[in-house]
């Protein structure tokens, strides 16, 4: 993840860091039908992003199982807000490697800020912190995520492939995964209605 780890050494911000992304109407990839993408890296090079709004069909303890974190017996001992923990998937790119997206309240040295009050954290410490509860207050974890090379994604937005706003702690991390896609929308005052699939150019 050259993004990420340019993230990591390169100050500022990218432009779309720390923001939703919202696949329009007529969005062509299936992969991306109404879906929500939190990004965490956006710089010339590419950008890089986690799906919030789609459910893995594998539980949290299930995982910390097959991750060898713990038995089957610990798992199911396990307190119910890690026993319930949604996983999520992030997009169709490595698939098998975890991120958790989390409040700024928990950090270790991997953890990769992206906004003031937002990290993301892709190893197995944080798991075992949420598993015992010591992990951050909020949190989301997603299997594989979403990646753009240079200039894609701008040329995507541009083409009316998606909308963009500002994310809120609220909206990303709440429970309501089904009806976010539709919540989010309706936070920037847009009805899916009134939503013209046709690009628009001055």
């Amino acid at each position: 993840m050259d993004l990420l780890r340019h993230k990591k050494t390169a100050a500022g911000r990218g432009f779309l860091d720390d923001q939703f992304l919202i696949a329009m109407p007529g969005m062509k990839d299936d992969r991306f039908t109404r879906s929500v993408i939190y990004i965490c890296a956006h710089s010339d090079e590419g950008a890089m992003g986690l799906i919030i709004n789609q459910t893995q069909q594998m539980l949290f303890p299930d995982l910390l199982v097959q991750l060898g974190i713990m038995n089957e017996l610990e798992a199911i001992r396990l307190p119910a807000q890690a026993r319930d923990f949604v996983v999520r998937n992030g997009g169709p790119v490595d698939r098998s490697r975890g991120f958790v997206l989390h409040s700024g309240d928990y950090r270790v040295d991997s953890s990769l800020t992206v906004s003031d009050d937002i990290c993301l954290t892709a190893t197995v410490d944080i798991l075992r912190a949420i598993s015992s509860g010591r992990g951050p207050r909020r949190a989301l974890m997603a299997l594989g995520y979403s990646g753009w090379g240079a200039g894609q994604l701008e040329t995507e937005i541009a083409e009316n492939g998606w909308l963009t706003c500002p994310a809120t702690p609220e909206l990303l991390f709440d429970a309501d995964i089904e009806r976010k896609y539709d919540r989010i929308l309706a936070s920037i005052g847009i009805d899916l209605a009134h939503l013209s699939l046709a690009a628009g150019h001055a």
